[in-house]
This record gives structure tokens, sequence and C-alpha cells, in this order.
């Protein structure tokens, strides 16, 4: 076990001290108990480090709103403990952080296993909703589905008291913590990186995932160069705990085969080492079409050496907004609006929106006042939901608009809070 500064982790270790250093990275909602039933194979041959996401597990609650910070977090925790080259096994967000690990340090990593991982998790838009539904209602929404998402529907059944471990196991994660991770894989996306992950790379997915399925399990084995594939029936998302023995079977397997040798400094070589074994669980995966990517838009030459704010812009406006709103607004856009709605991206969003001195909470405060004054309905209503994204809780926007009914009239704020009203509702509800 560890005492915990503010840019390391929770972690402990298992196994003989002077074996390789295996990583196990968790899940976005679980502990490091969640790898309990691979420890007692997996110590037979290395050392097994375990860690905990902020918040998550007793953790320290310090969150990381990026996985490129976890990565440093951790890479910070294993300098100070001078691990420098080990494997890594991660599971969902703990894969995207072997990701980033393999990508920005390969140094560092002897061989990938990615559990349940994707290059992209779902939408933006998807995981910041899951914010505004923490923020607003509590985990205990998300704690009590968990289990829908985790679990076949026949393992839930039959192992009452694991999916009572995992709705406690939410339930008790620091709610700004959780938020942050959910920031964490909403912004996270390399799709068109994963030729740059050198290392031999195992994906691992549960045949009946619905949160990171097979379809994306191939992605990843069609973009990593030295990647296999093997798809472990009868188990969701959190395979791991599901088929603890399949699963150990082929960490063992892969790791026992696919170990890289560290690069040699005084040599400048690396030695080749021979592919590794094919897992026996699924034959060798079809090529998947290839990803469509939207051609970024075209935007007048810079001006006046001055970084032209167009893509600072979409990019505040898409995290501000959501991906669907914009995307439904530029799909919309003609000959006859398309140059309004390139003003808006790079003034509004890239000059305004974009600048240092007020944080998001403090914009949508101030933009939910001047659409009250002007009876901007419309407007409104994507701005109260910007807000919730931007942090703001319903008690928050509800405050705003009794300061505008003061300073813009009562009839101008009685129509906000219908429509303020109505978002609300619509954003904060949980979905069962």
């Amino acid at each position: 076990m560890s005492e915990t500064p503010m840019n390391t982790l929770q972690y402990r270790f298992d196994g003989p001290e002077d074996a390789p250093v295996l990583i196990l990275g968790p899940s976005l909602g679980t502990t490091w108990h969640m790898w309990d039933r691979q420890v007692p194979e997996l110590t037979q041959q290395w050392r097994v480090f375990r860690f905990d996401l902020p918040g998550h597990g007793g953790a320290p609650a310090y969150p990381a709103g990026s996985v490129a910070d976890l990565a440093e977090r951790l890479l910070a925790t294993l300098d100070g403990l001078g691990v420098h080259r080990f494997g890594y096994a991660g599971c969902a967000l703990g894969g995207a952080l072997g990701i980033e690990l393999a990508l920005r340090h390969p140094e560092r990593i002897a061989s990938l296993a990615l559990i349940a991982a994707s290059p992209r998790f779902g939408t933006a838009d998807e995981f910041r909703q899951r914010g505004v539904i923490v923020r607003t209602n509590g985990l205990d929404p998300i704690a009590r589905t968990s289990p829908d998402r985790w679990f076949t529907t026949g393992f839930a059944a039959a192992q009452p008291a694991i999916t009572e471990w995992a709705v406690q196991m939410v339930r008790t994660t620091d709610p700004g913590c959780y938020i942050a991770a959910c920031e964490a894989l909403a912004s996270f996306d390399v799709r068109s990186q994963l030729s740059g992950v050198a290392v031999p790379t195992l994906v691992l997915v549960g045949s009946d995932d619905q949160v990171t399925g097979p379809a994306e399990a191939r992605t990843l084995v069609a973009g990593i160069p030295d990647a296999r594939l093997a798809v472990v029936p009868g188990a969701s998302h959190l395979v791991p705990v599901e088929q603890p023995a399949a699963v150990t079977d082929l960490l063992v397997r892969h790791f026992s085969t696919a170990w890289q040798p560290a690069y040699d400094s005084t040599t400048g070589q690396m030695a080749i080492v021979a592919a590794p074994a094919k897992p026996v669980l699924a034959a060798a995966p079809p090529q998947p079409a290839p990803i469509a990517e939207i051609a970024p838009a075209v935007v007048p030459p810079q001006t006046m050496g001055r970084p032209d704010p167009y893509d600072a812009g979409i990019k505040v406006r898409r995290e501000v907004l959501g991906d669907a709103h914009v995307d439904r607004a530029l799909a919309q856009a003609d000959e006859f609006s398309g140059d309004f709605q390139e003003f808006i991206t790079r003034y509004a969003w890239g000059e305004i929106w974009d600048r240092p001195g007020l944080d998001r909470r403090s914009r949508s405060c101030v933009t939910l006042t001047a659409l009250v004054a002007g009876g901007h309905l419309d407007e409104l209503a994507f701005h109260t939901r910007a807000a919730l994204r931007n942090g703001l809780t319903p008690n928050e926007i509800k405050e705003v608009l009794l300061q505008a009914a003061v300073y813009c009239g009562v009839p101008a704020a009685n129509s906000a809070f219908k429509v303020a009203q109505q978002v609300i509702r619509e954003e904060t509800t949980p979905t069962e």
C-alpha cells in the first residue's frame, strides 16, 4: 500500500520483488480489486503492480481531467519506485492509459494488453452528459445501472454478490473524480495514431460487450501493427471479472511470449524477437472498413502573423455545446449561412470563449444573463445545456436566472425559467 501525493497514484504490489513488473490498470468506476482473481497466477511470473484511479477505492480525490494526466501520474509513481520498464494490461479507461503510454513513452513498455478498450470511447457528448447527471444526482443512478453495462444478464442474475459489489464500488467513488474521468474519456481519440503503437499488443474483448465491443477491438487490431485479437465468449464489458480464468490464461500466454527486450543505449539497437503466438480464442479478424473522417474546414490563410482562431474555435464550440449540436448547425449551413457559421466559430468561440480571463463556468453565467436580457430563448435552451456541461448545477442556473429577473425584468426571466426548467429536466434525468 502507499501514501499518495497529488501527482502520483495509490498503488499496491503483489509477487516476488525480483520479477519483472506487470501493471494492471482499472476501468472507470472500479478499483484494483477488479483484478483480484488474476493475481494468484500472474504473480508466479511477475511482480504485479495495481493502482486506483483518483477518488476510486479510497484514493485521494485529486481529479485528473485527461488520459495524458493519468499517464504522467502513473509514470511519476513508477519513477519514485525505481520501475522503468514494465508490461501493461488495462481495461477500458485503463486500456486508454495503456495506449497513451505506448504512444508517448514506448521505451517504458515491454508488452501491452488492451481489454474492453477503444481508440475512441463513444462520443464526447455521451461522457459529458454522464458528468451532468452525476453532478446533479450524484453517483447512485450510475451505480445502479453499472451491472447492466458491465455484465451479461445471466452472470448478473447468477452472481448477486458480485453485482452488489459492483454497485457499491461505483457508489463510493468520489463524484468529482468520476466526472473528471468522464472528461478524460470524452477527449480521448487516438484513431489516427494507432500505427504509432510499436509494442506487441493483445486486444481482448468480451463477445457480448455493448460498451466497447468486438467492432472497436477490430479497429484497434487493424490499426496497431503488431496486434492480435482474442474474443472471450460469454462476457460483457468487465471481462476480467466475468470470465477470470479465460482472461488470466490469455494474459499469461501473451506476456510470456511477447515481452519486447529493452532498448540498448550502448549499441543503439534492439533485439529482434519472434512474433507473438496467435491467441486461441479468436481467428484472425477481418479488416474493418476505414473510419470515415470529416475533412477539416477550409479557412483563409493566416494574416498579420496571428494564428487563425478557427481551429481553436471549433474545438471549444464542440466542448461547450456538444458534437451533436455543432454537427447539426454545420450540416444545415449552406451558401447563404455558411459564412455566418464560420464567423461565429472563429470570433465568438475562437476569440472570446477561448480567452483565459474567465473560466467556462463564468462565461456560461454571463451568456445566460445576456440571453435573458435579449429574449433569445432558442439560444437560451442550448446554452443552458452548455452551462450544465461547463459545471454549473441546476441550483446555480436558478440563481443566475433570479439575478437576471432583478436586472432584466420579471417577464423575461419568467420565459427563461420555463425554457431552462425543461432543458434541465431532459439533461439531468437518469436513463434507466
